[in-house]
């Protein structure tokens, strides 16, 4: 049997493409194209198949007028579509129209955009704030030193917010740069732990929070940067003592075991626990994105930039690991840091 026409030009494109033969029927498809669009398809008629009116309008241009066109069509169920660059440009007598997916690209973009309107919201309030003291003590606060006083101490809070900003952007952008290497030295987990407790204990203190450690009697170690975890439990430690410290007690938990399933191997589970007022479940599954937060004017009265959480499942993934969160409202929450031994 021969092949149609354009049958081996159009197996050797490396995504979806059909050619469209002069009496408007698909002459030949691609098996990307029969996978997209269904089997069946050589010897119908293209409207048939393709059933969205751009396409098909473009494809009427291209077999009348000789008109190549570009068009951008999603294609699949409204609940999981896919955006396409459709070509459709004229093959001899006939036309050949390839799917390109632009779904990746189109949703990076996206998160660029929402990423930089993001960041400048976050900047903005501080930069209005400092702006408008600037003014006032320009003016009409020019010779009251009361409240000179106040505005400077105000501004100092609000240019340490940015500089936190900044830093947690500057973090995230390292541990992202080097997510696909995987850390070859080994970390001390019980020291590293009982470090973080030691540093934070005042912050618990000023906050009347209980900080507890329960390890195993014998050191744990794993594979990791010891830099990266300590940031790791030191976010997830101050996070629990901020927001989940009402219930008095913060406690750490460390285990070990010859098999999780997590990993599907010997893992390492260090846990934080609180008994605090709880995340509503509607919450967890967001609570890793960038600039995400279940109390939005809570986290910016205790100084959060929204970028603690992003950072920590960052640096879990470098590790090869798992991050797990549960909560409860009115019961606490327990964050589960999971590393393969």
């Amino acid at each position: 049997m021969t092949n149609p026409p354009g049958l081996v030009s159009i197996s050797a494109i490396p995504f979806p493409a059909v050619l469209i033969g002069p009496e408007a029927k698909i002459a030949a498809a691609n098996p990307e194209a029969i996978n997209l669009l269904g089997a069946g398809l050589v010897g119908r008629h293209f409207a048939l198949v393709m059933r969205q009116p751009d396409i098909g309008a473009g494809i009427e241009n291209a077999l009348r007028h000789n008109r190549r066109q570009r068009i951008r069509q999603r294609i699949g169920a409204p609940d999981s579509s896919l955006l396409y660059d459709v070509e459709i440009r004229p093959d001899g007598d006939g036309v050949l129209v390839c799917f390109q997916d632009m779904t990746a690209p189109e949703q990076a973009e996206r998160m660029r955009r929402d990423f930089v309107a993001n960041v400048s919201h976050e900047l903005r309030s501080p930069l209005t704030a400092l702006t408008g003291f600037i003014d006032t003590l320009r003016g009409p606060a020019r010779d009251d030193v009361a409240a000179r006083e106040r505005f400077l101490g105000i501004m100092a809070d609000e240019a340490a917010r940015m500089n936190r900003l900044v830093g947690d952007l500057l973090s995230l952008s390292r541990v992202e740069e080097h997510e696909r290497v995987r850390p070859r030295g080994r970390v001390d987990l019980t020291g590293l732990l009982t470090t973080t407790l030691n540093a934070l204990r005042p912050t618990a203190e000023k906050n009347g929070v209980t900080l507890s450690l329960q390890a195993p009697d014998d050191p744990v170690d794993a594979p990791g940067d010891a830099d990266q975890l300590r940031q790791v439990f030191n976010n997830l430690v101050e996070n629990a003592v901020k927001y989940g410290g009402a219930g008095g007690t913060v406690d750490l938990r460390l285990s070990v075991s010859d098999h999780d399933g997590a990993v599907q191997g010997p893992a390492v589970r260090v846990q934080v626990v609180d008994h605090g007022a709880g995340i509503p479940a509607h919450h967890l599954p967001r609570l890793t994105e960038r600039f995400y937060r279940a109390d939005s004017h809570r986290s910016r009265e205790l100084g959060g930039t929204g970028l603690g959480l992003a950072i920590v499942k960052h640096i879990i993934n470098r590790h090869r690991g798992r991050l797990r969160i549960e909560s409860e409202v009115g019961r606490g929450s327990v964050f589960t840091v999971i590393l393969p031994r």
